[in-house]
């Protein structure tokens, strides 16, 4: 099964994705996770485990990974 997610953000730390639902994502079952980013500098970008992807853009819980009550089954 895969897991569908958003990135919520509270406060914009770098100044250039802004607040609100900044990306989108989906954790697949070997744990690789996809991230599809919103706004202006849109972009795809693959982690190796969700722990990766927080370490990196939750900020300290600035960003929050809330994940949807949709499951994917592939």
């Amino acid at each position: 099964m895969s897991y569908l997610f958003q990135l919520q953000r509270k406060v914009d730390v770098s100044g250039v994705s802004g607040t609100g639902i900044v990306a989108n994502g989906v954790i697949f079952p070997n744990g690789k996770v996809v991230v599809s980013w919103s706004g202006e500098y849109c972009s795809i970008v693959i982690w190796d485990n969700i722990e990766a992807l927080k370490k990196v853009n939750c900020h300290d819980g600035k960003t929050e990974v809330v994940f949807s009550n949709s499951i994917c089954a592939f």
